[in-house]
């Protein structure tokens, strides 16, 4: 009688927290050992790179050899609509034309504009953080689909490395090179190219 061994399957949520758990390590280790050496950009850069290939390198063979298989359970956003949001025609007005004295009308006219225009600038900059945040928010999305994706390809041979720690690691080496290699040759481009 053959028993299945059931999959252990590791949440994409999860594994993209971890991401960037691991991103911000680097950010600190590349910081920190940097702070008494002069540096260039692409000295950080490469180090930075070396770490999260590192990192991505011994995580997806770890996760190979044991067989991991990669779910999906970052929250669906299904609740939008398409469709045109700004219907209404282009306001077309003529702003008013204000004439007043030098005198105390002026200046109390002037007061009362200064403070108008500063209500107005703290609505925008409140506008403008909203889009910020929802663009932040966007980001960080799409950065976790592309992750997941790439992850979910890996993971998708774990039925055959399981338990074969060479072949997960010519696994791993592979992808690392693919997902991380590219980000290397434009450095080394770059420098060429000086």
């Amino acid at each position: 009688m053959k028993i299945k061994v059931k999959q252990p399957y590791l949440g994409g949520k999860s594994v993209f927290l971890v991401s960037l758990l691991v991103i911000g390590i680097t950010v600190l280790i590349v910081y920190f050992t940097g702070i008494n050496q002069n540096r260039t950009i692409t000295d950080n850069f490469d180090l930075s790179l070396t770490i999260i290939g590192t990192a991505l390198f011994l995580f997806m063979t770890y996760g190979l050899f044991k067989g991991f298989g990669l779910k999906d359970d970052f929250p669906k956003f299904r609740g939008y609509s398409e469709g045109d949001y700004f219907t209404h025609p282009a306001v077309d007005f003529d702003t008013p034309e204000i004439s007043v004295d030098d005198g105390i009308g002026g200046l109390m006219l002037s007061i009362l504009l200064w403070i108008g225009m500063s209500i107005l600038l703290v609505l925008l900059m409140l506008v403008l953080e909203i889009v910020f945040w929802f663009s932040v928010f966007i980001l960080l999305a799409m950065l976790y689909w592309v992750f997941f994706r790439a992850l979910k390809l890996v993971f998708s041979k774990s039925k055959e490395t399981m338990g074969d720690l060479g072949v997960s690691a010519l696994y791993s080496f592979g992808y690392t090179l693919l997902y991380i290699g590219w980000m290397f040759g434009i450095v080394y481009l770059t420098q060429l190219l000086k």
